[in-house]
């Protein structure tokens, strides 16, 4: 029983600072754009097209 003393204040500790960590996260525009990383994460876009072989030999020499 006397671990309780211990315990019930860790936990009250870890759950307050669990929900100033989400609160913080909201305030700051963490979960504005939630489809946003999705769609980037599977769209076939390349940034540069990707080089000819003949324009890599002709860089090499």
């Amino acid at each position: 029983m006397e671990v309780l003393v211990i315990l019930v204040p860790l936990a009250l500790a870890l759950g307050l600072g669990g929900l100033f960590a989400f609160l913080w996260s909201l305030k700051n525009g963490q979960y504005d754009d939630l489809d946003g990383a999705a769609w980037r994460a599977i769209s076939d876009d390349d940034e540069t097209p990707p080089e000819k072989p003949s324009e890599l030999a002709s860089a090499k020499r």
